[in-house]
This record gives C-alpha cells, sequence and structure tokens, in this order.
C-alpha cells in the first residue's frame, strides 16, 4: 500500500465528515452540523491529507499565520491505517510548512497525552478555553 500525502488539496465536507466518522475523532467533533463542519474545512489555512488512492484516511488540519503560532486543531486517521506513522507523517509535513520560530500546538484528547509526549511535544499548562455557551465576565 502506497499512501499519498498531499498539502492543501481540496477536501469537501462529506469526505471530512467521513474521515472524522472514521477515526476516533468524530466522537468530539460536531459531525452533525454540515455547517459548522463545512466552516471548519473551508476556512483552515494548512490542511495536510493522506490519501489511499482517491480515499481519504487522514488529515492534519491547522489554523496558522506560519510565523510564530500554528493551531493543530484536528488529527483524523482513520481506525483501520492507525498506528501506521500516517499521523506523524502528517505532522512532520505540517512542521515542515512552518517558519523555524512557529509553534506547533494542539489541545489533545486526554487518551492521546502519552501519544504526543512520545513524539516529542511538550505539556503546557497554560492554555485555557472559554467555550461558546460562556461569556467573558465584565468586572469592575
Amino acid at each position: 500500500m502506497k499512501i499519498e500525502y498531499k498539502t492543501n488539496t481540496p477536501i469537501t465536507t462529506e469526505q471530512f465528515i467521513e474521515c472524522l466518522k472514521k477515526s476516533t475523532l468524530g466522537e468530539r467533533r460536531p459531525i452533525e452540523n454540515y455547517d459548522c463542519i463545512n466552516g471548519m474545512i473551508n476556512n483552515s489555512n494548512l490542511v495536510v491529507s493522506a490519501w489511499d488512492n482517491n480515499k481519504l484516511i487522514g488529515i492534519a488540519r491547522s489554523v496558522t499565520d506560519f510565523h510564530y503560532a500554528c493551531y493543530l486543531s484536528d488529527l483524523a486517521v482513520d481506525k483501520q491505517y492507525q498506528k501506521m506513522g500516517i499521523g506523524k507523517q502528517m505532522q512532520i509535513i505540517t512542521q515542515d510548512q512552518l517558519g523555524p520560530e512557529c509553534n506547533l500546538i494542539l489541545i489533545a484528547a486526554p487518551a492521546a497525552n502519552e501519544y504526543y509526549k512520545h513524539i516529542g511535544f511538550s505539556q503546557n499548562e497554560r492554555c485555557w478555553i472559554l467555550q461558546r455557551d460562556q461569556k467573558i465576565k465584565l468586572t469592575k
């Protein structure tokens, strides 16, 4: 099997949803909300994808300025293709697209913490999240 990796190749919303469903990431993404998923894939500015012939089997979707910060918001690999180094290769390709000062940042599912530690990421406890249903508190 020869896996082909592509950078910023157009991916349809349907292909993205199917890839998320076939990976464990589909459990944590709003795959039932077509408009949201459509916006996610169409507003990313760095997408590395993995293909087995014409089948999308993996995606590393990022938002970045290419100079200081790259947020790797989705890393998904079809369960049938996991543990073959595809996710790691997509991260390597993502990092290769970035400038020498650019940090690769992600939020991992708890079950993936050991994986990211194993491949060289360091854990940062300074991340803060404001959920969509929460509002910024106005204080005096």
